[in-house]
């Protein structure tokens, strides 16, 4: 599967908001789309992974658009 590496880029990480927004859009595509090896459609999961401003963290997907989608998200400052 495609991935990409991309840096977290919310000031508070991926925490509860940017957790939310990720995983809403995530469950919005019609593929399946992980970031670090867990579901990207659960803002829980995605809360586990402690990735803080600035990690680098790996988003697969089997579409290439739906892991375009989701990366651009975790690179932006979605607590702002």
């Amino acid at each position: 599967m495609p991935t990409k590496s991309v840096v977290v880029g919310s000031a508070v990480g991926l925490h509860a908001r940017p957790a939310a927004i990720i995983a809403e859009a995530a469950e919005a595509l019609d593929a399946t789309v992980t970031i670090n090896g867990v579901d990207a459609s659960s803002s829980l999961m995605i809360m586990t992974l402690g990735a803080g401003n600035g990690d680098t963290v790996e988003v697969e997907s089997d579409d290439q658009s739906a892991l375009d989608a989701i990366a651009k998200l975790v690179e932006q400052d979605l607590d702002a």
